[in-house]
């Protein structure tokens, strides 16, 4: 199952769409989920009481429907003080009409309003609630995907919605030609100054220390630079690269991810992303995810964080982040759980030897190569 949740905080910046129709939801849908939808159920969840309300998070499925996860959405959407909900669903009527019995059972006596339940299908929809051939005809009702009021202003605060998923997931395709080739070389010299460092250092502690304060450095410099409309080159984004292997410098990065900087966060994670070697993606993918999620792109999270775990499936951030959209968390419950930088070092101690092993695993596609001892 892909779950899909716009951030239930909406951040600052984002546009509060005023929903009158149906024709308004649907136009709508796509950009909350910055892309059109195929084969999917949509849940969408409004605060405020009749005859309108406004749009406070969105909730995706991939349809047919396989997984208990629709009934977890209840409590969420008490939680988040939902009083009604609009849901969707995207395909032909075998595939829609189970999750529709689905979710119009689910809301029965539950306390939260079902406006409607639709059917979208190539520019027409349905709905199973409304019964009046007037206004809801059994041969369907035509609308625009691409025009309307809706989309309008979603585009006019530079939402973007593309053609589908696939679309959205090749948003984050590594670079290749020329541009891979240059950053190969990069990496392989940052790689090979690395390893020279642990070769020669006498003092691992102390090296360890040298690397953390570096790379926490590097890590706010860099933010200043996306901040003000720059890119690092090569170079710089393979040692940040190398630097993020080291838990203390990522999570230096996690704290700094907040609802006046998560643009900002969105614009170089994703860089990186598209642009490191793929045994260094991790950290970065993760906080591209974690950065998504927290601006109310839960889509762009889940494909983040899915390169994350190609990368190496293991990877705990990652794994944690997709459990909580899993379970329908906002992002706000993870965050607040955060450390500040202070308390990260409080609690994480002096760096050390071990601080490097997990970025000594990555200076070699191979065995790890070990980190010295200090000499006596």
């Amino acid at each position: 199952m892909t779950t899909d949740t716009t951030d239930p905080h909406l951040p600052a910046g984002q546009p509060h769409f005023l929903l009158g129709s149906a024709e308004d939801v649907l136009g709508a849908v796509p950009y909350l989920l910055g892309f059109h939808p195929d084969d999917s159920l949509v849940i969408i969840g409004l605060k405020g009481g009749p005859p309108r309300g406004r749009v406070h998070l969105t909730v995706r499925w991939d349809l047919p429907l396989s997984d208990p996860g629709l009934g977890r959405t209840l409590p969420m959407l008490h939680e988040e003080g939902i009083t009604q909900v609009i849901a969707i669903g995207y395909g032909p009527g075998p595939l829609v009409t189970p999750a529709a019995d689905a979710v119009m059972a689910l809301f029965h006596e539950s306390g939260v309003a079902l406006l409607d339940m639709l059917r979208a299908e190539e520019g027409r929809y349905w709905s199973y609630i409304c019964s009046r051939t007037d206004c809801c005809p059994p041969s369907g009702t035509p609308y625009d995907r691409e025009a309307g009021t809706i989309a309008a202003q979603a585009i006019v605060h530079g939402l973007v919605a593309l053609p589908d998923r696939e679309a959205l997931e090749r948003s984050l395709d590594p670079v290749d030609g020329p541009e891979r080739a240059a950053m190969r070389r990069a990496t392989a010299r940052v790689v090979e100054g690395m390893r020279r460092r642990l070769r020669e250092c006498d003092d691992v502690d102390g090296l360890a220390a040298e690397i953390v304060a570096d790379g926490v450095a590097r890590v706010h410099g860099t933010i200043g630079v996306y901040a003000s409309g720059g890119r690092i080159d090569d170079e710089q984004a393979a040692r940040l690269g190398l630097d993020l292997a080291v838990i203390r410098i990522r999570d230096e990065a996690w704290t700094l991810i907040t609802d006046e900087t998560h643009e900002i966060h969105l614009r170089l994670w994703c860089d990186l992303t598209r642009r490191l070697e793929p045994r260094f993606v991790s950290p970065v993918a993760s906080l591209l995810g974690m950065a998504a999620w927290r601006s109310g792109d839960s889509a762009l999270a889940g494909i983040a964080l899915a390169r994350a775990r190609r990368a190496d499936p293991g990877y705990s951030m990652a794994n944690l982040l997709l459990q909580a959209l899993h379970h329908l968390l906002p992002p706000q419950a993870l965050q607040d759980r955060m450390p500040s930088p202070d308390e990260l070092d409080q609690e994480m101690g002096s760096p050390g030897a071990t601080w490097l092993l997990p970025l000594a695993a990555l200076l070699d596609e191979g065995p790890c190569p070990p980190v010295p001892a200090p000499r006596r």
